[in-house]
């Protein structure tokens, strides 16, 4: 017995073309002293296996337009990351990119793997609201500067229909 399974994708319709937007998500890890400024919080050690192995950072961090930590926000990144390799430094994160600006009003959902070695990395934006209802595409990461463990700052080149 021969059975065939056909598919139709669907391309992108041309009256509804990939917006883009490029924002900047600032993390600051609390370090035991830094309570005033401090944007995330580890609420689970890394283990003795390496790479942060195990370690849990839950999140509500300021998301600006230009690269410079001290600009008005223009979203807060709100949800978690883990490292989830022994073998390889690697987060997987889970997030919303909640907008209240006179530009945006709702959220965009984003998740996936982030292998922090690599020079740029995608991860799906899987959902939003409001001016991104339904919204799916790519979140492309680029680390842009980063110092120790305490803080780092991610280029996010979203595109999404």
């Amino acid at each position: 017995m021969m059975i065939t399974v056909s598919t139709h994708a669907k391309g992108l319709s041309p009256d509804k073309p990939c917006k883009r937007l490029v924002l900047y998500y600032h993390d600051i890890l609390f370090n035991g002293t830094d309570l005033a400024n401090a944007t995330s919080a580890k609420i689970t050690n890394d283990s003795a296996l390496g790479s942060h192995f195990g370690m849990m950072v839950v999140f509500d961090d300021p998301v600006t337009a230009d690269g410079r930590l001290s600009s008005p926000p223009v979203a807060r990144a709100q949800g978690f990351y883990f490292y989830d390799r022994k073998d390889a430094y690697n987060a997987w994160f889970a997030y919303t990119l909640v907008f209240n600006s006179s530009d945006y009003k709702g959220t965009l959902n984003i998740m996936g793997a982030d292998p922090l070695p690599e020079k740029t990395r995608d991860l799906s934006v899987v959902g939003g609201t409001g001016d991104f209802f339904m919204a799916r595409g790519i979140a492309t990461f680029r680390t842009d500067e980063a110092q120790g463990d305490y803080y780092f700052r991610l280029e996010m080149d979203i595109k999404f229909v």
